[in-house]
């Protein structure tokens, strides 16, 4: 039975990597702009329409591109040096966003700007979360995955920390524009940092420890595009071996009923992370009254959750993690439930800690098992796989929790959120039973 790395983590070791520094930094600076800019503009759609359907809107528009790219941006990701794909989604998401920026400092922002911009930067993200986790396989020795994936989230969350504890006040001062030029402005400084991760082009097909079988797809491929004779038969070719690569991504998913355990898992906890900005901003406006200043200390207690749990998680003897994987989904079930009941901020930050805790947590033992299982060819259609299955969910989340907050009341809202989170606790149980 396959089972996740027991070494010890070796913090020196990981931070001593040139690259793994240059990739910490891109996460720290990515998150930091990203986290401003999804408070912010959630909280300029409220606060502009009142509505928590406008900003259920939001998230659907930003999951929306989940349910199509993947499908090729894991052919992609397993075909093409992840370096360069991360930089260039960097750089795409970096102009639109300063461009928003640009029509909201002029002041002729409208609620369709902000909706087309988070089309874009959803796009880039559904392709741009698998290339970085796939690269991180890369550049990290197998024996310190969960050091490294704990570090990655430290530094995801330090820069959401940072951004919560930031944009409340911000957003009184700078505005919704100062916000998106901040933003926009961290994705270029993000693409700098991963092309310094190393050297040179490195094709993830080359560390593949079989070759590849014979394909009439593939061989056909290759003979029209060496002569260049044949421009039909290339692209015909290419087709029919991408869509080869996608049926034996599933293939293998099929074939791994712990992989796909854990990969479900991990897309409810993720799919109820992002969902629950849709509440999360009326909760701190309608029950705890505290502003745009009360969100951003929301944000800021998730962080420091999540720092927490990512330290912890990654110093856990093999014994326990599993057994902790499971409470802590039942810890966001059950602290979901009691929310809405919690109506003080000091209270409600203390929720958001635990919540960020039990997400760390989560993610670092579900990613660095997943890292240590899946062959390092098949990780892009794997994450690609999870991201497919988490857009589902938070799209169909998002507009549920949109409508019943406006209609049934916060209660029912945070209700279904711990419906949701009791389900990814039946799945890592199932996963637990399968490691044993």
């Amino acid at each position: 039975m396959a089972t996740a790395t027991t070494n010890t983590v070796d913090w020196k070791l990981i931070w001593a990597q040139r690259g793994f520094r240059y990739f910490f930094l891109a996460m720290f600076v990515s998150l930091f702009g990203s986290g401003m800019n999804f408070a912010g503009v959630s909280w300029y759609i409220l606060a502009a329409t009142h509505s928590t359907v406008k900003v259920s809107g939001q998230v659907i528009v930003m999951t929306l591109p989940g349910l199509f790219i993947p499908f090729f941006g894991g052919v992609l990701i397993d075909r093409i040096d992840r370096r360069y794909l991360g930089v260039l989604l960097d750089l795409v998401r970096g102009c639109f966003v300063l461009a928003t920026a640009y029509i909201a400092w002029h002041g002729q922002l409208q609620l369709w700007h902000l909706y087309a911009m988070t089309l874009i930067t959803g796009t880039g993200s559904a392709m741009y979360w698998a290339t970085v986790n796939a690269l991180v396989q890369e550049v990290i020795p197998s024996s310190q995955f969960t050091g490294a994936n704990a570090a990655v989230l430290v530094g995801v969350q330090s820069g959401m920390l940072i951004a919560g504890a930031f944009v409340g006040f911000l957003y009184n001062t700078a505005g919704i524009a100062g916000i998106l030029a901040i933003d926009g402005a961290t994705y270029f400084v993000s693409a700098y940092c991963l092309y310094q991760v190393r050297r040179g082009y490195v094709s993830p097909r080359e560390s593949q420890k079989y070759p590849r079988e014979y394909s009439e797809a593939t061989e056909a491929t290759a003979e029209a595009l060496e002569t260049g004779v044949n421009p039909e038969v290339a692209e015909a070719g290419l087709s029919l071996a991408i869509y080869a690569d996608m049926k034996e991504g599933f293939a293998y998913l099929k074939q791994q009923p712990l992989v796909l355990a854990l990969g479900i898992t991990h897309a409810i906890v993720m799919a109820g992370v992002v969902s629950a900005n849709v509440v999360l901003v009326a909760l701190a406006n309608d029950i705890l009254h505290a502003g745009p200043r009360g969100l951003g200390f929301l944000e800021a207690g998730w962080a420091i959750g999540a720092i927490v749990g990512g330290l912890i998680a990654s110093q856990l003897p093999q014994s326990l993690r599993m057994p902790l994987y499971v409470v802590a989904c039942a810890g966001l079930a059950v602290g979901h439930m009691a929310t809405p009941f919690v109506a003080f901020l000091v209270g409600a930050v203390m929720m958001q800690i635990l919540f960020g805790f039990c997400r760390a947590l989560g993610g670092v033992v579900a990613q660095s098992s997943l890292m240590t299982i899946v062959p390092r060819h098949f990780m892009g259609r794997t994450q690609s796989a999870m991201a497919i299955l988490t857009t589902v969910v938070q799209l169909f989340m998002s507009i549920v929790l949109g409508w019943v907050a406006q209609g049934a009341g916060l209660v029912v809202a945070y209700a279904l959120l711990a419906v949701l989170y009791t389900g990814a606790t039946v799945s890592a149980i199932r996963a637990r039973h399968l490691l044993r």
